[in-house]
This record gives structure tokens, sequence and C-alpha cells, in this order.
């Protein structure tokens, strides 16, 4: 597979992972992941940080022990600058705030987290870039970095993430849904969704590492290009 490398040096490698792979291998060993690619590839790779399997966009593995202890320390320390863009169901009654509200991993439903008073810190601050009355596009920096973290704060506000089928409703976003006079073609039987999968996107990663300072950008994938797109000519109208 052709991976999309954003910058590699001595130290670590960094990469816009697509959508629907997962970042690291799961307990059941269920399906490659990208750091077995990379395993493949440089034969020693180490695990900084992770996205979910249906988040796109920038993230970043060490070369070596040393690398991945320092780098470790960095993004434990907070000391990283995390910025994300997601497309929410909804506007947001504040145009931008910040969510602190405290995540654990929910009791009894295994594999979800939720907000609760004997979770772990999470900071979240958002900011409303654009709005489609049916949708939002926002930009997210998380401050922590819990599993889940944006996703779960995006429904403590009330304004999920799109396709989000653990926090949210799930549903696909179907072009039918923004333009009212849509006509399926003529060799389709049901129509295709615009964008079936999270929409969320990891985008910008900051931080400074042997005295050197790195801004590392990763521009939304295609299909959230498209949607936004149509959301921008529908507003238009």
């Amino acid at each position: 597979m052709k991976l999309d490398i954003l910058l590699e040096n001595e130290w670590f490698v960094v990469i816009n992972k697509p959508s629907g792979m997962l970042s690291i291998p799961d307990r059941m060993q269920s399906e490659v992941s990208l750091k077995d690619i990379l395993l493949e590839r440089y034969g020693d790779i180490f695990t900084v940080h992770r996205l979910d399997k249906d988040t796109s966009g920038i993230i970043v593995f060490a070369k070596d022990a040393e690398t991945h202890k320092q780098l470790s320390q960095l993004f434990e320390g907070r000391e990283v600058k995390k910025y994300y863009l997601g497309l929410v169901n909804g506007v947001p009654f504040n145009k931008q705030g910040s969510i602190d509200e405290p995540i654990m991993e929910h009791p009894a439903k295994n594999g979800t987290m939720v907000i609760h008073a004997k979770g772990k810190p999470s900071q979240t601050d958002y900011e409303v870039v654009e709005e489609f009355g049916t949708f939002s596009w926002i930009r997210f920096q998380i401050h922590t970095g819990r599993t889940h973290q944006i996703r779960v704060h995006s429904r403590h506000l009330g304004n999920s993430i799109v396709s989000d089928s653990l926090y949210g409703d799930g549903k696909p976003v179907l072009i039918s849904s923004i333009k009212k006079k849509y006509n399926l073609a003529k060799k389709e039987d049901e129509e295709k969704p615009i964008l079936a999968r999270l929409g969320l996107h990891s985008y910008r990663l900051q931080f400074v590492f042997n005295g050197e300072e790195y801004n590392l950008e990763a521009e939304p994938p295609k299909d959230i290009r498209a949607l936004l797109q149509q959301l921008r000519k529908w507003k238009k109208g």
C-alpha cells in the first residue's frame, strides 16, 4: 500500500492516515494496521500516539526507542499542539468555547467512553469555522489525549460528529439531504452517500523536537472536501 508520508527524518515518520485504517493492531489482529505496514518497511517502529480507525489525518511514529521516549514525553506533557477539523450535526449555541469534562471508559459498554466525575481530566477547545444550518465545520484543539475525546465532547455539546455510530446517529450524509431537487442517476438503484464515515480529521500538529520546531499539516481528504463543496453551493444557492 502506498503511504501518504508528510515528513520523514532519521528520528520519526509522519503519515497522513486514511480513514478506515487501524493505527495499531487490535487485540484480535483482525486486519492490517498502519503500524504493521510501517514495521514491514522499517523493521523497527514505535507507537507515539493513535488515531481512531475512522479518523483520518496526521499521526507520528518513532524510528527508535530514544525518540519514542522523547516524543511520548512531549505528548504526555501536553507540549504538542493538536488540531482537528470536524463536521458536526447542527450548529453549536456558542460559536466557540472550551469543554472541560472528565472522560472514562463506559463501565458496561466495552470500547465506549463516557463523561463521568471519576474520569480523567479532558479539555477540548472548539471554534465554528463555517455554518451550514444542518451541519457545522468546526476546528478543535485538544489539550489532553483521551480515547474518543472529541467525539465524546461533541456529543456533550449537543452536536455529535457526522456519521459517528458510537456517539451520534451513525447516518451517512446523502446529497438528497442537502439538495431538495435530487434525482437518482438512471444506473443507480439507490443513492450513494457523499460521506459514509466519521467526519473527523487530524489536520495539524505542532511541537519542538531536538531544538527544531515542526508545524505539520494535512488537508482533509477528498470525501470531506467534496461534501464541504456541496454544502457551500447549497448555502449560496
